[in-house]
């Protein structure tokens, strides 16, 4: 039997098919709005209602095609300053209804237009309400959006032929490749101190494991001088910055498909500075102390994830992004505090660890756009290094004649 592809409102109305199979065989109809190709990814639903050029930009989302819950996308369009890097890794992009005429002062172009240029496959004119609910109840799996094979039998050979993300080293596809100092503020040159949160700084190094541009910039503003290296530094080229604290980043992917970021953190342990690891940085954190990594069996996905912070009651609004986690019953078995848990499934969401100065979250603390409820870790972070600054022995002043 043919594929649906006549538009409902009439020829004129027409794209180019699109078709979306996932490993269990269920097979979705639609248009394409982004670059024409087959891309072979793990389906995912993200419940965010926007912050799609984000979303797409954002490294951890890596190996993936995104489902948007929301139904209308591109409403807003696209501009170069909402990069979260140097482009769009998302293998492709799964929407109800894309706009064609976006309405914003700030849009230079088409969220199509946009997928197109980056190389992203998309999908229109499907039911993204049933694709969610399908994969909260099957899990996240293995699919393949095309706009070349439309043949359900043969895009179902594909996807089964395809090993999927598991075991896979994501993070050092998307890392750099050399080291920068990163030199921005939120939104221009660092030149403006009155974009600071303090006038205090502080060296540290930022490992990328797929790091966005908003994590520099928020780590920038509350007193950090950042030098990017790529994800898999040696400790040694590490140590030559002389860091007073080391940052580990977002990324993609399965942390044990990473044995060397792992390594590399259970020696900086040794060092005892001070650590903060957000997402894939989290989970690395929590393999290099002992804990047990799992799948989830949908992820975490969205900007309005609940996470209650133990220390005070209080329930903070998170933007999560992330499939895999670390085990809350590992976590409490080692000499660290789980600091953060999410309501929705009881989750370890942060950890602090009791004897030395490492602190780390399972969620997005710089989401931009989303909730602000907590960048006061990186303060927290600051504070780490002041207080390892402070407890160090002053050299004593030379002696004057």
């Amino acid at each position: 039997m043919a594929p649906p592809f006549l538009h409902p409102k009439g020829p004129e109305h027409m794209a180019k098919p699109a078709t979306l199979t996932l490993e269990d065989g269920t097979t979705y109809y639609g248009h394409s709005f982004g670059a024409d190709g087959e891309r072979l990814a793990e389906v995912v639903f993200n419940t965010s209602m926007c912050g799609y050029q984000e979303i797409l930009t954002d490294p951890s989302y890596c190996g993936q095609a995104i489902t948007m819950t929301y139904p209308q996308q591109g409403i807003y369009g696209v501009n170069h300053t909402d990069m979260q890097s140097r482009k769009a890794f998302a293998e492709a992009m799964i929407v109800y209804e894309h706009a064609k005429y976006p309405s914003n002062w700030r849009s230079e172009g088409t969220l199509s237009e946009f997928l197109v240029e980056q190389g992203v496959v998309g999908i229109c004119g499907v039911d993204t309400r049933a694709i969610t609910r399908h994969i909260r109840v099957a899990g996240a799996m293995r699919g393949v959006v095309s706009t070349e094979d439309h043949d359900r039998a043969s895009l179902l050979k594909k996807v089964k032929a395809w090993g999927g993300i598991d075991g896979v080293d994501l993070a050092g596809g998307v890392s750099c490749d050399q080291p920068y100092v990163w030199p921005e503020t939120p939104w221009g040159p660092a030149a403006d101190p009155g974009e600071r949160v303090t006038e205090e700084r502080y060296r540290i190094v930022a490992l990328d494991y797929g790091i966005k541009y908003a994590i520099l910039r928020n780590l920038f503003i509350h007193g950090f001088d950042v030098t990017v290296l790529p994800g898999n530094s040696t400790v040694e080229t590490i140590m030559s910055c002389e860091p007073e604290g080391v940052f580990l980043s977002n990324g993609p992917g399965d942390p044990e498909g990473a044995p060397y970021a792992v390594e590399a953190i259970e020696r900086l342990l040794e060092m005892r500075l001070p650590i903060f690891g957000i997402c894939l940085g989290f989970e690395f954190l929590g393999l290099a102390l002992g804990g047990e990594k799992y799948k989830l069996k949908f992820g975490h996905r969205g900007g309005n994830h609940p996470v209650k912070r133990l220390q005070t009651g209080r329930v903070e609004i998170t933007a999560q992004n992330h499939g895999y986690g670390i085990s809350r019953e590992s976590l409490e078995k080692l000499d660290v505090t789980v600091t953060h848990v999410n309501l929705d499934d009881g989750s370890a969401e942060g950890l602090h660890h009791n004897n030395m100065p490492v602190l780390g979250v399972q969620y997005h603390p710089e989401a931009s756009p989303g909730p602000h409820d907590s960048r006061y870790l990186f303060a927290e972070f600051a504070r780490m290094i002041k207080a390892r600054r402070s407890s160090k022995p002053r050299k004593p002043k030379a002696a004057t004649k």
